[in-house]
C-alpha cells in the first residue's frame, strides 16, 4: 500500500484567519471565545461562541460569489486556498488524480434560517433561487473541486462532530489504495445562528457559563457543556512518491485511521468507551511508540460524558502507559467547530509533531479526580514526539481517530 503525507495546511478559526496565526495563538493559550456579536443574545442564557474575527470572504472570491455562497463555503474555500498555496501544487489544469474529501456537520444553516424566515413572513416568492446550492452540505466540497480543477473523487462527508476527521481518514484510504494521488481534505462549519444556539442549548449540550474564561472547560470539574465555534480547516494529503518527485515540503506522514460507531445513543457516547477505544487501536496498528512520545489532541468538548468517555478510552487503549501521554483539548480555545473540528485539531496534531510543542488546555484550574491524565493544563510544553493522534466523537455514535508520524 502507498504512503500518504501532508503537504499543505490551511485554516480560518476563532484564533486566526490562517494557520500561522491560529497556531501561534494556540501555543500562547489565547482564548478565542467571547460574547456572540452576530445576533442579540441578551435573552439567551447561552452568550458565548468562538466567532471568526475580521474574516473577509473577498480575499478568496468576488462579490457576486459571496452573494451566492453560505459562510460555511466561504470558510472552506479560504482554508482550502491556503492549504493548496502552502502545498505549491499547480492546479491550472484539470487533474483526475486529484480529489476532494470535505465535509460539514450541518451545511448552510444561516442560509436555511434566512430563507425559512423569508418564506414564513413573505411567501415562497421571497425564497432565494440560490437557497438550495448555498445550503446543501456537499457544496463546499464541490466549490473546492471547481476552484482547483480536481476532477478525481469528490466526497462530502457528514458524521457530525467527527466529520472532518472522517473526511481526512477516508482521503487517506483513497490515496493509500491508489484511487488518487492528491486530496484536499477537511471540514467547515458556520452554525453560530439563533436556531442552532437554541437547538443545541435545549438539548442540554451547551455551556451556560457567565464568564468567557469559564465557558469551554475540557477535563475540568466545573465543565458544563461545549461552546460553539466556527471556521474551516484543510489539509493537502499526497502520495509520498508523488510529493517527493515534485520536491514538496512534507509536514508529516498520516500513518493510521480508525472509524467506528457506538451504535448506542443519538447524542450520548457509550459509557463503556469500547468503540472509540477500537478506533484508537485501528489508528495505532503497526505503530510501536513509547507513550511518552505521543501527543493526543482529544475531542475534549467540556461535556461531562465526553471527557469521561475519552479518558476511559485512553486508559483502555494504552493501559498504565496512558499516564505518560501528552493530551490536550484545543477546543478550550477555539470552541467546538463541529464539522470542522477534526481538521483544525489534525492540524494542531501535525504542528505539535513537527515543532515539539504541545498546545495547552486553557482554563483547566479545577481537575476532576476521575480525569487524572496529563491534559497539559494552561501552558504549552515542549516534548520529543514521534506520533500524534487526533480523536473525535460525534452525535449518532460516530468515532474517528487519525495518526500522524514524522516523515
Amino acid at each position: 500500500m502507498k504512503r500518504v503525507v501532508v503537504t499543505g495546511l490551511g485554516a480560518v478559526t476563532p484564533l486566526g484567519n490562517n494557520v500561522p496565526d491560529t497556531w501561534d495563538a494556540m501555543v500562547r493559550g489565547v482564548n478565542g471565545i467571547d460574547t456572540i456579536t452576530r445576533f442579540d443574545v441578551s435573552d439567551s442564557k447561552y452568550k458565548f461562541a468562538g466567532e471568526l474575527k475580521g474574516f473577509d470572504p473577498l480575499t478568496v472570491m468576488d462579490k457576486a460569489s459571496v452573494r451566492k455562497t453560505d459562510r460555511f463555503t466561504q470558510y472552506a474555500l479560504a482554508a482550502a486556498q491556503e492549504a493548496v498555496t502552502d502545498s505549491t501544487l499547480d492546479c491550472t489544469e484539470e487533474n483526475d488524480r486529484m480529489g476532494v474529501y470535505f465535509g460539514s456537520g450541518i451545511g448552510g444553516f444561516e442560509t436555511f434560517e434566512e430563507n425559512e424566515t423569508a418564506l414564513l413572513q413573505s411567501g415562497p416568492r421571497k425564497v432565494s433561487p440560490h437557497f438550495i446550492p448555498k445550503m446543501i452540505a456537499n457544496i463546499a466540497a464541490g466549490q473546492i473541486a471547481i476552484r482547483f480543477k480536481a476532477t478525481g473523487p469528490c466526497i462530502a462527508v457528514t458524521t457530525a462532530c467527527a466529520t472532518a476527521s472522517t473526511a481526512i481518514g477516508e482521503a487517506f484510504r483513497a490515496i493509500r489504495h491508489g484511487y488518487a494521488d492528491i486530496v484536499v481534505a477537511g471540514g467547515s462549519e458556520a452554525a453560530i445562528v439563533p436556531l442552532a444556539l437554541a437547538g443545541f442549548g435545549n438539548c442540554k449540550a451547551l455551556s451556560a457559563a457567565e464568564n468567557k474564561d469559564e465557558a469551554s472547560l475540557p477535563f475540568d470539574a466545573r465543565r458544563g457543556g461545549f461552546v460553539m465555534g466556527e471556521g474551516a480547516a484543510a489539509l493537502v494529503l499526497e502520495e509520498y512518491e508523488h510529493a517527493v518527485a515534485r520536491g514538496a515540503k512534507i509536514y508529516a506522514e498520516i500513518c493510521g485511521y480508525g472509524s467506528t460507531c457506538d451504535a448506542y445513543h443519538v447524542t450520548a457516547p457509550s459509557p463503556d468507551a469500547k468503540s472509540i477505544t477500537n478506533a484508537i487501536h485501528q489508528a495505532m496498528e503497526g505503530q510501536d511508540v513509547d507513550a511518552s512520545r505521543i501527543y493526543i489532541n482529544a475531542h475534549g468538548t467540556g461535556t461531562h460524558l465526553n471527557d469521561m468517555t475519552e479518558t476511559k478510552a485512553f486508559k483502555a487503549a494504552f493501559g498504565d502507559d496512558a499516564y505518560k501521554l501528552h493530551i490536550s483539548s484545543t477546543k478550550s480555545m477555539t470552541g467546538h467547530m463541529l464539522g470542522a473540528a477534526g481538521a483544525i485539531e489534525a492540524i494542531a496534531a501535525v504542528k505539535a509533531l513537527s515543532t515539539g510543542t504541545i498546545p495547552p488546555t486553557i482554563n483547566l484550574k479545577e481537575p476532576d479526580p476521575e480525569l487524572d491524565l496529563n491534559y497539559t493544563p494552561n501552558t504549552a510544553v515542549q516534548a520529543e514526539l514521534d506520533l500524534a493522534l487526533s480523536t473525535n466523537l460525534g452525535f449518532g455514535g460516530h468515532n474517528a481517530c487519525l495518526a500522524f508520524k514524522k516523515c
